[in-house]
């Protein structure tokens, strides 16, 4: 594949540039499989519908075409559980989670995989911390019923925003 420039202008960053290096949706590395890509994920809700509001340009327009945004603020019915499960992007700093070249925080960097950017040791990090997130498929599954969605609904919500697909457990 022929590597591609992006150059990023939004509300976050201003002419930054990555490179696609690898096809889109393709070649992840082997110890990530998530369950839902970006626009299945938008689709369903998540993040209070306040997620790349801002930077559509980036990526493609399919993924926006049935996402659940929030044109103004936070609006945590949209989320597919209907409750807030996220901490705030103040949080995630003073915890050391956000990427100078992701300042959005995990879900950006997911995109930008899926696009096809590879950063092998950021590409490492963020693996490992959506493979941390296994801890709560395996909470769900030892505390409530089959497919009872009402169960864990935060817990179910935070594995969403993780590309783990929560419905089914």
């Amino acid at each position: 594949m022929p590597r591609r420039i992006i150059t990023v202008n939004d509300t976050m960053q201003r002419r930054y540039r990555y490179a696609l290096t690898a096809s889109v949706g393709r070649n992840f590395d082997p110890e990530f499989q998530p369950d839902l890509t970006p626009k299945q994920m938008l689709a369903l809700g998540v993040f209070c519908g306040k997620y790349l509001t801002d930077c559509r340009d980036e990526f493609p327009a399919a993924w926006f075409a049935r996402a659940k945004l929030s044109p103004s603020r936070r609006d945590c019915s949209l989320n597919y559980f209907g409750v807030d499960a996220s901490q705030s992007l103040s949080a995630w700093r003073q915890k050391g989670w956000i990427h100078p070249d992701d300042p959005r925080g995990w879900f950006q960097w997911y995109c930008r995989y899926y696009m096809g950017r590879r950063m092998p040791e950021e590409d490492s990090r963020q693996i490992r911390r959506w493979k941390a997130m296994r801890r709560h498929v395996a909470q769900i599954k030892r505390n409530c019923d089959p497919g009872d969605r009402m169960c864990r609904r935060r817990q179910r919500q935070a594995l969403l925003h993780w590309a783990y697909d929560s419905r089914n457990l």
